[in-house]
């Protein structure tokens, strides 16, 4: 087998334990089951799993948990005691600790702050808008309208739960890495074909991105995309991935109707401007682009 080939191996191989773990979380995810699926001996699989993803299996573990336990402190009403057992904590103190650390907030504090920021679907036109004025103010967005270049992208496929879409995240960074194409001005873009709100979570689509170079071989299921090549209303975002809904709001709801500009014909698609892996979920930037005519 040549280098190459070794490398492509490799990188399918982590994907395949990334996939697993994002499906698993609520197992105990064992190395020597993990190093199983990976096809690697128990004795070499986590070195190799750090040298591709850049983690430990822990630490992805516990970043996806939180990830998972962020979206539900904002979509239900479930009891932190719920929560923080899924998220794989004995404790509400011990999740406290974990996710204040995390998230710089305190789980029922970052609940709070969500209701109170977060549009409902109830409200009318004017008090949408009036709230989301509110937020700018509190969230300093600015709207910028930049003419984007277009940019060629290595994507993977993804239905349903937009806040899902790691885990093609996840296997997009696994095949880079084992190619070695991480750190190499990769930008990290998702696509978003569908508002949240017009059909059920099941039917959303989406597709997760790298750019990569344009000789970079495809895994399985992956292909080539292009995003950008004209104005956008830009918006960036520093908070969890869990909020973007409230960027959204504010965008379509208090800049658009005001802008002068009508949405262009491309979906949106946002652009990770840091590593997830590296850094808090509440240092987080996310640039939220709107395609304009």
């Amino acid at each position: 087998m040549t280098r190459h080939e070794t490398s492509l191996a490799y990188a399918a191989r982590i994907e395949r334990v990334m996939s697993h773990i994002a499906d698993h979380l609520d197992d105990r995810l064992e190395l020597d089951d993990l190093s199983d699926i990976a096809c690697f001996s128990p004795y070499h699989f986590h070195r190799v799993f750090v040298a591709v993803t850049g983690e430990t299996v822990a630490e992805a573990v516990r970043r996806l948990r939180l990830h998972r336990a962020a979206v539900e402190l904002n979509r239900s009403q479930h009891a932190l005691a719920r929560i923080a057992t899924r998220a794989g904590y004995g404790s509400v103190a011990a999740f406290t600790r974990a996710f204040s650390s995390a998230y710089g907030l305190p789980p029922a504090a970052y609940r709070r702050a969500g209701q109170d920021l977060r549009p409902v679907p109830q409200q009318s036109g004017s008090q949408a808008m009036t709230r989301a004025t509110t937020l700018r103010e509190a969230l300093h967005y600015d709207v910028a309208i930049e003419n984007v270049p277009k940019l060629r992208l290595v994507t993977l496929p993804h239905r349903g739960d937009y806040q899902k879409i790691g885990v093609s995240f996840e296997r997009l960074f696994a095949w880079a890495g084992g190619l070695g194409l991480l750190g190499q001005g990769a930008r990290m873009i998702g696509i978003y074909y569908d508002d949240p709100d017009s059909r059920p979570l099941a039917e959303l689509r989406s597709e997760a991105g790298l750019a990569v170079p344009e000789d970079s071989p495809l895994g399985p299921e992956m292909a080539w995309r292009e995003v950008g090549g004209g104005p956008v209303a830009r918006l960036v975002h520093k908070g969890p991935y869990a909020d973007l809904d409230i960027a959204y709001a504010y965008l379509y709801h208090s800049w658009l109707p005001h802008s002068g500009r009508q949405p262009g014909d491309a979906p949106c698609f946002e652009e990770y401007l840091n590593d997830p892996r590296s850094a808090p979920p509440s240092e987080w930037l996310t640039a939220v682009n709107l395609p304009l005519k």
